[in-house]
Parts: structure tokens; C-alpha cells; sequence
């Protein structure tokens, strides 16, 4: 080790030379540099080498710091390409740069102790380990750039690794290594990290970690951070784009200036490139920057500020996020220089005082934003003091004159009113407690007064002016106070309104006069109702009054007489119910929370109010083709609040086919929403709707009812607070005498209409929140994902683990509703001898506990799907959520239960409600639910469990409350996904397919024309074809994953394989066949597309388990042959067949097919050439026949065309020939040979 470097390099070491120094590396790691220099400057043999390398891999883990980057510089010294792979997995799983962090670690925990000054040793720690890490990543850049090879085998090792615990900082930081020094691995590595990212496998977590324990080192990788950044915020995977736009806010966050304004720069390039997706995430990332790090994003505010020349292209839940973002940059601190705030106030009052309503909201949005910020209590700027700042009276006087501009520029359109007065009261929910007394005192006392004004009288018996219709006022809650009874003015305002309308409009505006409208009405009193509770600790006192008291309307027995009523009158009686709904929505949101019993129960009426009244609204709408409803979302674009037109139409178009809706009993609407996510077409069964009807066919003559959820758009949106109501059982109200003493009690329940509607209401907002959408590309249309957010405002202002919070707390109530049900149809059964057909069923009753306990399951399925459950931060919520399971299971017993245990607990309580689910759609929700509590995760026995299940409802009888069976696009649709997950979870899917063609599909041929099969009642003739795919479909993807026969392979293995591939083949032929009982044009097409994919499969995997297998098994594999042989004559057939009848669908398919089917012919004759068995192949002619094997007799055209041919020997006859194998014998007649045919 003394020698001369030049010297060393001249020796060449044999293999034979026994080195002392590799016994050294292992008992002596002081010498570990000496060693491994000396050694790296030898000219070792390979085989020396790797032993010496692996006596360095085992001290990795043990050596200092600083003789790190030495150790890994001589183990990637002269890797050969085979053996790289090897050696840096093993390299990967013994670095760990948990150790070099700790120094940090020791430092952070110093600074926190200010008792404790920081030490000189301290910090020359942290710098030194800083840099062994540095070091350390140079030496893997070098090798990375100068040593072939090396970035594929890295790369290659982290694609290797499976489990999630696997993963570490270090392959992060070696990926970014990677993109940034090889350039031709960027698009490799990019796809490493999309597919890594949504398994979980590369978490924020760990990116978080390397951000802040390894930025010097990071800091290097910039530009291909920022570029990594940039392309994932393009893709179309949710959580592709969120680890995006977690390392622009990891990247500002750790590095120095010029890379905070590079990252700013790229984020306001995302907002003006006009693609929600990017704009959205990247306004996200701007507001978690500004809130987390104002004062280092105060510096680049210029580059923000640059957006308002691009918010033409920006929607208004956009230009909210914008202008919070620059209210914060002006006004967080008080700065001397305020150009932003004068660039800010002048776009607004330019937008303000627009006559383009668009701009105009672009202008209310962004005011009261502004006045937000402006609003705000401020904290001190020691960092310190939690104390708050007063409003310097300039500062108010700003804010009152801005606020003062935004009500005059609104007090002419109602549209503009409603937008100010709903863009206050988010302003107040948002900012709660941390508005300026003085300017909430201001709101207040306008908006006090404006209501009053505008929307509320006294009760009196005679109501003055001419109205469409005579006013009535109803739904008083509180019929017992004599005298002092306020009403909402309702039905004069919308007269009145309507009449200014048509009249004189105009007029009214040039006079500058203040116009009321009823599309206020619920916008006012929602700001009304946050600035009482915000002003009183949250008491309802104050405007309790409003929660009974009734409304002016019309007798809304007038629905009977709509056909007799004028296009403006079934119009006025429309937007009627529109307003008094919304009106009611509203006032269940303000008093959904109060623990008042009384109280409860009013909101409890007020529920059933809104399910009588949508009932009302559906056959009104049916009745006003073409009506436009008044709007009741403001903050939308207009192109996306369009009326849906075609909803009548649809409804319209059901009547004239005699297919009438639901009846009036069905008073919440669940026909409106009783949807699932895997059926859109959101009816229900065909029949069961017929036989609804016709019970109720003398009350409902001839009246249709439109699905209301088309409507959504004009509907007030519903609090989360409300589903609050769902832990109400029973309830009673008080009713008092005049002395104000208890005069009787009367029950209020929830009853199951008022639960459909907010059980449909919850499972919208779940599955809007926490079940991203599909994950495609959006087309260029821009408003695709603004009108997917129609509705939900509010709601998008929370954050996903938020909703699932809330979801976690009403599992209690969901689950005793659940149970309700339960125990309702258990009853139900035992009442009528477990016949659900019987005659003391209530059609309506039955439908309408079925559809609330469809989207009860359908609730749970949302909220356990929801993939933030994965995430290590939200374990402790999913511990929670399985805990009200598993406790209704075992109560008191589920405290310190592991997790697995509790996923088994609550997997086996809902596992319980197997029996009572009253109908196919519920059965498969039930289904879908057990499989998503059984991924966390998936043991055998779940899996078996929901097989068992899913076959069971497979084989159970499926019938409606009215005697029919179960049909429809719905219930295939649904039969279609429950057989495909019998067939993914079953244990054998090759004895799956065989029992259902050769045991059910016998049993319904021998059927009469309208029957089943008596061992899986839901195959019928019309289910056959939803059958036979999945058969089909299962059949291929299961010979795909036999593995190709090798020369290798042992006799048991060859026979396992032949046994495997005889079961499959013995399937395929069985339904094959089955094409001449069932010869519909579905099921054709089916047999021809999965046949050629069955022929190229076995061609690719079973003929070489042939080639070697034959002579040891020659019996076996004839026989195999020969069954397959049947089955492409048979497929032969049916191109004849598709191309008789010329049907495009059909013919489409043949050329391939034939393809394959000659490729078959040849393959085996290739086998047999293979074994020196020749002999055992000849030729024939195959004839063109039907489906039914009769010979199609013109063929000439076929037979003069050559390429239909297929010669394995010299013929004059160009027709269609075909291969025959056999044993001893030389084969049948030709006309009975095997198939092939190409074109």
C-alpha cells in the first residue's frame, strides 16, 4: 500500500492471490480509506474484485460518515452491465441517510432551547455531515455520467422494489440526480416516479424529508425539479399533480432567492395557460405559499400582480383564489409601497362599473375578497405576541368606501345582489373571529335592514294587488301565536318582479331605484343568519322567528289542473316552488346545528316541506317544457348554469312509450338521485318503476315527474353541518297552550323520505370530494371541471381530509339507519313467509326503504374508497372509522384492537346484512363496499368470502315488491360488474366458467321462453349475453396468465400445465357452441373478438408446452388438439355466417380471426415437424357452413378468390383448406376437418 500509484496500476492481481486487506475492511473500519484507495489503483481480477466489493457492501451500514463516499466510490468502481443491477440494490438497501441527518436533528432541538446558546461544535457538526452528503452524491454523479450503464441499473433497482417501507430518501434523491446529469434517461425516469407516486410508494412525506434534511444537495437538481414539477401539474393522475405541486412548495420553501423567483415564475405561467387543472393547483400552491411564507413571497408579488392581465381566462371560483392571494401580498403587512393595492382597487372598479355581467362578477368576487384582507385582525410582527391590532381609522374608511362602491354597482341587478350578498356571508364563514368588530357591525346593519325591508311582513288575512294566482300563506310552523306573525312575502315579490320584467324594466333602472327580488331572498338571509351567529356566539335567537314562520304562496292543489293552466302560469308556479325550496334548504342550514328540542323538530318539517314540494316541482316541470329556472347559484359562469333542456324530452319520451314515472307517495324524490356511480342512467328498473305506478294509477292519472337532479344548478347548496340532522331518532315537539304550559306531545321522526334526501345529498358530496374523477385528459372545452363543481362551492372551499372527518363522525347514526333497514326488511320477509311479492307489501314503501338503504351502502363505499385513507397522516382517522364498525360487532372491545383486527370486525359486520338486502343494486353496493374494507388489506379469506357472497346473490332470485323479476339496462349493467368480481375473487375461474355453461346454461335452454336457470335464477335470455362476455372475457385473461410451456419443465409441471390448457379449451369449446342456441348479434360478436384473443393465447403459451410434451404425453395432447379443433371449425363457421348476412359489426372481426386461425393450422404442423411425427398431419378441404354446420352453397366468388386459400399441399382447388391431426389413423371425411381460413 506504499507503492507508487503508477506502480499499482502496472500490477495485474490474479484471481488466485489471497488479499489480506479485504479481512481488514472487516475487522478494522479505521483503515477503510487506505484500503479501498490502494485497492481501487489495483488492477484486480473479477472475481477478486467482487469479493473485495462485497466485503465492502457489509460495512456500509457501519461506517463513519466521512469514509462513506470512499466506500461507495470503490464498490461502483468497474461494474460489469450484468452484474450492476445487482450490486446497487444492494448498495440501496444498506445506504441509509437516516444517520446523517441526526447532527440536524441535534441542532433543531438546540435552537427550540433558548436557554441553551448554540455552540460553535454544533454547527461545524452540521456543516461537516452536510458535506460528507454532498460528497457522497458526487461520487454516484460520477459514476452515473462516466460509467456505462450505471443510471439504467439504478434506475432498474428502485423499479424493482415493491414494498412502500422500501422506498427512501435516497432513491428520490438518486432519481433527480439522474434526470438532472443523464439526459437520456429523463422520459425513463419520469415514468418511474408517475407510476411510484399513485401507489404510495414516493409520498410527500418522503419528498418533505429531502427537501429539508438534504437541500444543499437537492439544491443542484433544481432546474430538473422545477421540470419534473412542471410536467406532472400536466398530468391527468390527481395524485401525480399533487406531489407536483407539493415540490414548488418544498422547493420555495428550502432554496435561496433566484429559485423562489423561478418557481413563482412557473406558477403564474401555470395560471395563464388557461388549463383549470394547472390554474387551480397552482393558485392552491400560491395560497399555501402565501399563508405559510408571506414575507418571502412579498418580494416576487410583482410576478403574481401579472395575472390580472390574464383573467379573462380564469373562472370565478378562480379569481377568488387570485385576489385572496393578492389581498394578502397588500395588505399582511403594512408596507410603504402600495402599488399593488392601487392596481388592484383600479381593476376592480373598472370591473364594477361593467355592463357585462361576467365582468361584473369578476369585479364583486374580487372586492370582497379584497375587503377580506383588508378586514382581517392582524397579529403583531414580533412573531410572538398573539395580541390583535386595531383598524387604523384611514384603513376603514378605505374599506367602507369600497363596500360602499360594490352595493351601489349591485343594487340594479339581482343577479349582482345575490353574488354580494353570498360573497359576504362566505367572507364571515371564512374569516370567523377574525373580522374587524367595526366592519362587521357595518355589514351587519345593512343587511338587517335590507331583509326586513325587502323580504318580511306581517300576516294578514287579505293580501293587496293583483297577482297570476290568489295568495295563500302556508307551511306556518307556529299557528298557535295570535297575533305579531311575521310571513315571507313571497308570491306579491315574484308577481311584482315579474311584472317589472316584462314591463318597464328598463325604466326602473334609469331611475336608479334599488329593485327586490326573490332571487335575494335565500342569498340574504344566509349572510343574515352568519352575521347573527357571528355577532351572538353563535345563537339563533335573534331570527328564530324565521324557522316557522310560513310563506306566501298559492294553493298547491292547483298541480291537478296543469293542463288547464297558460304557458306563463305553469312558468310563474315553476320558479314559485324553485324559490320557496331554496328558501326552505336555507333555513335547514341555519338551524340544522340547535340543540333545542322544539327547534329540532321544525327542522325536521321543514325536511319534510322540501320532499312534498320537489314532488310538486317534478310534475310542474314536466308540464313547462322549456323552462328556464331562476338562478340560485351565483358564483357560476352562465354557460355553466344552462337549464337541461333535454330533461323533459327524456321524460316525455318514457310517456309516449308507456312507461309513466314515479307517484306522488314518493315525496323526497328518490327516483331523482337514487343513482350509483357505476349506473348514470339513474332510473330504476323499467318494471319496477310500471308497477309503482300502477298502484297509483287513479290518483296520478297521466301526471309525469321529472328528474329533479338535472336541476341541480338552480338548487341551494346544502351545509355539511346539516347531515347533523341524521342523529336524530325520534323527536318530540311541545305543543303549548295559551299559558305556555305542555298541552300534548307529538312524535316528529325522521321519517324515510326526509332520509333519502339527505342521504342523496351526503353521497353526492362524497363522491365529489373524495373520489377524484376519471383520470383522462379534460377536453379543451373549458368548462368541463367548473361544471362538475356546479353546486358544490361550498363545499370546494374544504379540504378533502376535512369531508372525510365530518363522513367519520356520522358513521354512528349511518350504521342505526342502517340497521333500521335491516331489521325493516328482515320483518318485512318473516311478515309475508319470505316471499317479497307478497300481498301486504307496499310498493311505494318497499322502493322507497330500498333506495335509502342503496345509498346508505353507497355512502360507506364512498367514504372507505376514499384513497387519503392510504396516506400515513390519516391512519389514525381510518383507525377511527373502522372502530364505530367493529364496535357494533364487539362493543367495548375495539380500544387497542389492531388494525387488522378491525378490518376483519368491520368486514364481518357488514358481511351481516348479506340477507336482508332487498335488491340487486344493493346487493352489489354491499359487494363493492366489502371489497374496498377488505383491500386494507386483502387477506385469502376475505377473498373467499366475497366470492362466496357474490355468488350467492348470483344464484338468488331477484324479484320486485309488484311479482316481476328484475330487468332493465340498469340491472345488467349492475349483473355485468357483480359477475366480474365472483369471477376475480373465486379460487378457480376455469370451474367457475365450466359450472356456469355446462350446469346453468343447459337449465335455461330446457326453460320455456320467459324462464331461468333454477341454479342461478339471474341468468335469463336477456341476461345471457352479459354472461357469456364475462365468460368469455374471464376465460382469456385466465389461459394468459398460464406460463408458456419450457424445455426445462419437469413431467409434473408439463402435466399440471396440459391439465390446465384441457379445462380451458374443454370451456372455450362448450361456449362456442353455445353460438348455435344463442345466435344474437351481441353474442357473436363477443364469440369472435375473445375467440381470436383464446387462439392467439394458446398459440403463444400452450403450443410450446406442446413442442416438449408431446412425445412424453402424446395422448393427452391429441386429445387437446382436437377439442381446440372443434372450436375454430365452429368460429370458421361463423365468419361464413357474418359474411353472408354482410353485417359490418361482424365482419370487422373476421379478417383477424381467419389469421389466427391459419396461424394454428401452421403452428401445428410446426409441432409435429418438431417430434418427427409428420405423419400425424394432413389436409383438407374445409367447407363454408353456417352456424348451424349446413354447407352454405354459393361460394364461387369465395372460391375463385386466392386469398382465401390456405394450401398445405399442392391443389388445383384454391377453396379453403384446412389441417387435421391424429394418432394411428389418418383422419375423418374432409369435410369434418379443422378450420383455417385468411384473407
Amino acid at each position: 500500500m506504499t507503492l507508487s500509484p503508477a506502480c499499482q496500476r502496472s500490477w495485474k492481481i490474479p484471481s488466485k492471490v489471497k488479499l489480506p486487506e479485504s479481512q481488514l475492511l472487516k475487522r478494522d473500519t479505521r483503515l477503510t480509506v487506505p484500503i479501498l484507495d490502494a485497492l481501487s489503483s489495483l488492477d484486480l481480477d473479477a472475481g477478486l474484485l467482487a469479493e473485495v466489493r462485497q466485503s465492502a457492501m457489509v460495512i456500509v451500514p457501519a461506517v463513519k460518515l466521512e469514509d462513506l463516499p470512499v466506500v461507495v466510490k470503490f464498490i461502483l468502481h468497474n461494474i460489469k452491465a450484468v452484474d450492476a443491477v445487482e450490486v446497487i440494490s444492494a448498495l440501496r438497501k444498506s445506504l441509509d441517510l437516516s444517520s446523517c441527518i441526526l447532527p440536524l436533528q441535534i441542532l433543531s432541538s438546540q435552537r427550540k432551547l433558548k436557554s441553551q446558546p448554540q455552540t460553535s461544535s454544533s454547527t461545524s457538526e452540521v456543516s461537516s455531515s452536510q458535506n460528507c452528503v454532498k460528497l457522497l452524491f458526487d461520487v454516484i454523479k460520477l459514476a452515473v455520467r462516466f460509467q456505462k450503464g450505471i443510471s439504467e441499473a439504478w434506475i432498474k433497482a428502485i423499479e424493482n422494489t415493491v414494498s412502500v417501507s422500501d422506498h427512501k430518501v435516497l432513491d428520490l434523491i438518486v432519481l433527480l440526480l439522474i434526470h438532472t446529469t443523464n439526459t437520456k434517461s429523463r422520459k425513463q425516469i419520469e415514468r418511474v416516479l408517475r407510476n411510484k407516486i399513485p401507489l404510495g410508494c414516493v409520498p410527500e412525506q418522503l419528498l418533505q424529508s429531502a427537501f429539508q434534511n438534504h437541500s444543499l444537495v437537492i439544491k443542484d437538481f433544481f432546474p430538473s425539479i422545477l421540470s419534473l414539477a412542471q410536467t406532472f401539474l400536466h398530468s391527468a393522475d390527481p395524485c401525480v399533480v399533487s406531489f407536483g405541486s407539493c415540490m414548488y412548495k418544498q422547493a420555495f420553501a428550502a432554496f435561496d432567492s433566484y429559485c423562489r423567483q423561478e418557481v413563482v415564475s412557473a406558477l403564474v405561467t401555470h395560471v395563464c395557460g388557461g388549463n383549470d387543472v394547472e390554474v387551480d393547483i397552482s393558485l392552491d400552491v400560491l395560497t399555501d405559499l402565501v399563508t405559510l411564507c408571506t414575507s418571502s413571497l412579498i418580494r416576487y408579488a410583482t410576478f403574481v400582480k401579472n395575472v390580472l392581465d390574464y383573467t379573462e381566462k380564469l373562472n370565478p371560483q378562480q379569481i377568488r383564489k387570485l385576489f385572496y392571494i393578492l389581498g394578502e401580498l397588500a395588505f399582511s403587512q403594512r408596507q410603504e409601497d402600495c402599488y399593488i393595492q392601487d392596481d388592484m382597487h383600479m381593476v376592480i372598479r373598472k370591473w364594477l362599473s361593467s355592463t357585462v355581467p361576467k365582468y361584473k362578477q369578476m369585479g364583486i368576487i374580487g372586492a370582497i375578497t379584497v375587503a377580506g384582507s383588508m378586514a382581517a385582525k392582524r397579529s403583531k410582527e414580533d412573531g410572538c405576541s398573539l395580541e390583535r391590532t386595531q383598524q387604523s381609522e384611514e384603513h376603514c374608511r378605505q374599506l367602507s368606501i369600497l363596500l360602499d362602491l360594490v352595493s351601489y354597482c349591485c343594487e340594479q341587478s339581482p343577479e349582482a345582489l345575490a353574488l354580494y350578498y353570498d360573497e359576504l356571508a362566505n367572507l364571515i364563514e371564512k374569516q370567523k373571529g377574525n373580522l374587524d368588530s367595526q366592519i362587521l357591525e357595518r355589514i351587519g346593519k345593512s343587511v338587517v335592514e335590507d331583509f326586513s325591508n325587502d323580504f318580511v311582513v306581517d300576516l294578514t288575512p287579505a293580501v293587496d294587488g293583483v297577482h297570476l294566482f290568489p295568495v295563500k300563506s302556508l307551511y306556518n310552523l307556529d299557528e298557535d301565536e295570535s297575533q305579531g306573525t311575521i310571513v315571507i312575502n313571497l308570491l306579491p315579490l315574484l308577481s311584482q318582479n315579474s311584472l317589472v320584467k316584462s314591463v318597464d324594466e328598463m325604466a326602473i333602472r334609469n331611475q336608479g331605484k334599488k329593485i327586490v327580488s326573490p332571487e335575494c331572498l335565500s342569498p340574504s338571509f344566509r349572510l343574515l343568519r352568519l352575521y347573527t351567529t357571528e355577532q351572538h356566539n353563535g345563537s339563533m335567537e335573534e331570527i328564530d322567528a324565521l324557522l316557522g314562520c310560513p310563506l306566501y304562496l298559492t294553493d298547491l292543489e292547483i298541480e291537478w289542473k296543469l293542463d288547464s293552466l297558460a304557458k306563463q302560469e305553469r312558468e310563474f308556479l315553476c320558479s314559485l316552488l324553485f324559490h320557496a325550496l331554496n328558501w326552505f334548504r336555507e333555513v335547514v342550514n341555519a338551524f340544522c346545528q340547535q340543540q333545542d328540542l322544539e327547534m329540532k323538530g321544525k327542522v325536521l318539517t321543514r325536511l319534510q316541506n322540501i320532499t312534498e314540494l320537489q314532488n310538486m316541482l317534478g310534475k310542474c316541470l314536466a308540464a313547462s317544457p322549456g323552462y328556464v329556472p331562476p338562478p340560485a347559484i351565483f358564483d357560476c359562469e352562465a354557460l355553466e348554469a344552462a337549464p337541461p333542456v333535454n330533461a323533459v324530452g327524456l321524460v316525455k319520451k318514457k310517456k309516449t312509450g308507456g312507461k309513466k314515472q314515479k307517484s306522488e307517495g314518493n315525496k323526497d324524490s328518490s327516483a331523482d338521485h337514487s343513482q350509483m356511480e357505476e349506473n348514470p342512467e339513474g332510473n330504476q328498473p323499467e318494471a319496477e318503476t310500471t308497477q309503482l305506478e300502477k298502484d297509483t294509477t287513479e290518483k296520478n292519472a297521466g301526471i309525469p315527474l321529472v328528474q329533479l337532479q338535472s336541476y341541480n344548478a338552480f338548487f341551494r347548496e346544502l351545509d355539511l353541518e346539516v347531515f347533523t340532522i341524521l342523529h336524530c331518532g325520534l323527536l318530540t315537539k311541545s305543543i303549548l297552550d295559551s299559558e305556555m304550559h305542555t298541552e300534548a306531545r307529538e312524535i316528529v321522526q325522521l321519517g324515510p323520505a326526509e332520509l333519502m334526501f339527505l342521504l342523496d345529498d351526503l353521497c353526492q358530496k362524497l363522491e365529489h370530494i373524495l373520489i377524484p374523477p376519471a383520470a383522462k385528459r379534460a377536453p379543451f372545452l373549458k368548462q368541463g371541471k367548473a361544471c362538475r363543481n356546479i353546486g358544490f362551492s361550498h363545499l370546494c372551499q374544504r379540504s378533502s381530509q376535512e369531508v372525510a372527518q365530518c363522513a367519520v363522525e356520522l358513521l354512528k347514526p349511518l350504521c342505526n339507519h342502517m340497521e333500521n333497514m335491516h331489521n325493516y326488511f328482515q320483518a318485512l320477509i318473516t311478515e309475508n313467509q319470505g316471499v317479497v311479492d307478497g300481498p301486504r307489501v307496499n310498493i311505494q314503501e318497499h322502493q322507497l326503504m330500498s333506495s335509502c338503504y342503496q345509498q346508505l351502502l353507497q355512502a360507506f363505499r364512498l367514504l372507505f374508497a376514499w384513497s387519503g385513507f392510504s396516506q400515513r397522516e390519516n391512519s389514525d382517522l381510518l383507525r377511527s372509522a373502522l372502530k364505530v364498525l367493529a364496535d357494533k360487532l364487539k362493543p367495548g372491545e375495539t380500544e387497542f384492537l389492531l388494525l387488522e383486527d378491525l378490518i376483519s370486525d368491520s368486514f364481518h359486520y357488514l358481511l351481516n346484512f348479506q340477507h336482508s338486502v332487498p335488491n340487486f343494486q344493493c346487493a352489489l353496493t354491499l359487494t363493492q363496499l366489502l371489497i374496498v374494507i377488505a383491500e386494507k388489506p386483502v387477506a385469502s379469506w376475505k377473498k373467499d368470502k366475497i366470492a362466496s357472497l357474490a355468488k350467492q346473490f348470483l344464484c338468488q332470485s331477484w324479484m320486485q315488491p309488484s311479482g316481476m323479476r328484475e330487468k332493465g339496462s340498469q340491472f345488467s349493467n349492475a349483473l355485468h360488474t357483480l359477475l366480474c368480481v365472483y369471477m376475480e375473487h373465486t379460487d378457480n375461474i376455469l370451474k367457475a366458467v365450466e359450472d356456469i355453461s355446462s350446469v346453468g346454461v343447459p337449465e335455461l335452454i330446457n326453460s320455456a321462453n320467459d324462464g331461468y336457470s333454477s341454479t342461478y335464477p339471474t341468468l335469463t335470455r336477456q341476461t345471457f349475453p352479459v354472461f357469456f362476455q364475462v365468460m368469455m372475457t374471464q376465460l382469456e385473461n385466465s389461459v394468459r396468465s398460464i406460463p408458456a410451456g419450457k424445455p426445462s419443465d419437469s413431467s409434473e409441471v408439463q402435466i399440471e400445465k396440459l391439465l390446465h390448457w384441457n379445462v380451458a379449451v374443454r370451456d372455450f369449446h362448450i361456449l362456442v357452441n353455445l353460438v348455435k342456441v344463442f345466435d344474437s348479434r351481441p353474442v357473436l360478436s363477443i364469440c369472435l373478438k375473445y375467440g381470436r384473443l383464446f387462439v392467439e393465447a394458446f398459440l403463444k403459451l400452450a403450443m410450446p408446452l406442446l413442442d416438449y410434451s408431446f412425445k412424453k404425453h402424446r395422448e393427452d395432447v391429441q386429445s387437446l388438439l382436437k377439442t381446440l379443433q372443434l372450436s375454430t371449425r365452429q368460429l370458421h363457421h361463423m365468419c361464413g355466417h357474418s359474411k353472408i348476412h354482410q353485417d359490418l359489426g361482424l365482419t370487422n372481426h373476421v379478417p383477424l380471426l381467419k389469421k389466427s386461425l391459419e396461424q394454428f393450422v401452421y403452428r401445428v404442423k410446426a409441432m409435429l415437424a418438431f417430434n418427427h411425427c409428420q405423419e400425424a398431419f394432413w389436409v383438407g378441404t374445409l367447407k363454408n357452413r353456417d352456424l348451424q354446420g349446413e354447407e352454405i352453397l354459393s361460394q364461387d366468388s369465395e372460391e375463385n378468390d386466392p386469398g382465401e386459400g390456405v394450401s398445405q399441399l399442392p391443389r388445383e382447388d384454391p377453396a379453403e383448406e384446412e389441417g387435421d391431426i391424429s394418432g394411428s389413423e389418418g383422419g375423418s371425411e374432409n369435410n369434418d376437418d379443422d378450420e383455417e381460413s385468411s384473407e
